[in-house]
């Protein structure tokens, strides 16, 4: 990684990543009286019904489209999938998961499993590849994510937690705004339309997403309790450096050379855990107390290995 490089990852990603999260943490102890569970089902709303199918719609309609393109979500899906199973065996057929509760061990599955690859990887991406790094956590977490976490994500939830949810995958999934946006957008990109202008407006118009979400991540992550556990240690092991391994040998394995989309997949893959999580946990009745301390750990430790994993790569490549 050359050194102009590592500069405007520094100044251009890691710092204004962490001030957003920063500032979400500071916030409720700064406007006192505040509900922050309040606050962040606002701003999850607000973010989910309008400006994330904006966005979502304009990243459809302008990404450029190839085969190559699909290197990313698939070698997302391979590495979520084996992070999965690997949480599931670790926790259920070895001593690791002694002591814990079912609902603590989906928490630990969901949050070693699924990564903040849209919310973290937009910013990361467009630093290391430039505009057509835009695409990446798009189609990454369109076409892997949240497929994923609608699908076995809701089934490990429902599984394990405590509740009366009758869930249904399939319907949850197509209820979600930014589904359908991307969609249209996938749909205008294929169609030739001309409709930049409206492109460009729904970019505009999405672009609050990702800075309200990382402030909503601050909200999240429970600061004062940031205590070592194994569970958490688990998580960790398997999200920021199981995961992005084994994402790096399905890139390898790929026909011919380490490309710019096989190289995205694997720093996809590498990101810390999802915000979502702690939705899941709260709708399912997980631990949302241990996923939120996994969350705060993977943030906080993304920060160091996600730098490194792009370093692995570009050694790789020179």
């Amino acid at each position: 990684m050359s050194a102009d490089l590592a500069q405007q990852l520094l100044l251009k990603t890691l710092l204004p990543l962490s001030l957003l999260i920063a500032a979400g943490g500071i916030w409720p102890r700064w406007q006192s009286g505040i509900s922050i569970v309040g606050l962040r089902g606002e701003i999850n709303r607000l973010v989910l019904n309008f400006f994330a199918p904006v966005l979502f719609f304009s990243a459809g309609a302008a990404a450029t489209v190839d085969l190559n393109l699909l290197q990313v979500p698939l070698i997302l899906g391979v590495a979520t999938l084996a992070g999965l199973g690997l949480a599931a065996l670790a926790l259920f057929a070895t001593p690791l998961g002694h002591g814990l509760s079912r609902p603590q061990r989906g928490a630990v599955m969901l949050a070693a499993g699924f990564g903040n690859v849209l919310f973290f990887g937009y910013p990361f991406l467009t630093t290391v590849f430039g505009e057509r790094g835009a695409r990446y956590p798009f189609f990454a977490d369109m076409l892997a994510t949240t497929p994923l976490v609608w699908s076995l994500g809701v089934w490990i939830a429902f599984r394990c937690g405590k509740h009366t949810e009758h869930a249904s995958f399939l319907r949850m999934w197509l209820r979600l705004p930014p589904v359908w946006g991307f969609a249209a957008g996938i749909a205008v990109n294929l169609s030739g339309a001309h409709l930049d202008p409206l492109v460009e407006a729904a970019r505009w118009a999405g672009s609050p997403t990702i800075p309200l979400m990382l402030f909503v991540l601050g909200l999240t992550i429970p600061w004062h309790d940031l205590r070592p556990q194994k569970a958490v240690a688990v998580a960790l092991l398997i999200k920021l450096a199981l995961m992005p391994l084994l994402a790096l040998g399905v890139a390898l394995a790929w026909p011919g050379p380490l490309s710019e989309p096989g190289e995205a997949g694997i720093l996809e893959a590498a990101m810390p855990t999802m915000v979502m999580v702690i939705a899941l946990a709260d709708r399912f009745g997980l631990d949302t107390r241990l996923a939120g301390l996994i969350m705060g750990w993977s943030t906080l430790t993304g920060l160091v290995t996600l730098p490194f994993w792009l370093w692995l790569l570009k050694g790789l490549a020179s």
